[in-house]
């Protein structure tokens, strides 16, 4: 799913907790990350997280549902992306428009995300 059709769906409720359960279901539905994938752990998230990148193409792993989720739509912001192409985005506002309700742990784990993507 491309990060345009996850905001299309995440911009059709207002309700939070509805929105959380549609980020939950975006990540139970990530591609699989292929073998030639580079993978690295993200520090900075309360949960464990990996960020795996094949070429321009971007992938994620997580140990919990709603961190699944949120890897999710942030590799989807970045996929087929260069590196040069993606330090030029503003990740973090973008992430931040989705109105998301994410408690201050989550946020932290999301600005790690942002800041590994946008030193590549």
């Amino acid at each position: 799913m491309t990060y345009a059709e996850m905001k299309r769906i995440l911009s059709m409720t207002d309700d939070a907790a509805e929105k959380l359960e549609i980020v939950m279901d975006f990540g139970a539905h990530m591609p699989p990350v292929p073998d030639s994938a580079v993978c690295s752990d993200i520090v900075g998230c309360a949960s464990w997280v990996q960020i795996c990148r094949d070429g321009n193409r971007f992938y994620g792993r997580a140990d919990s549902a709603l961190v699944r989720g949120i890897v999710a739509i942030i590799t989807a912001m970045v996929d087929g992306k260069t590196p040069d192409e993606i330090k030029k985005m503003n990740l973090g506002d973008e992430f931040a428009g989705l109105q998301l309700n994410l408690g201050t742990g989550r946020l932290g784990g999301v600005n790690s995300m942002v800041s590994f993507l946008q030193n590549l």
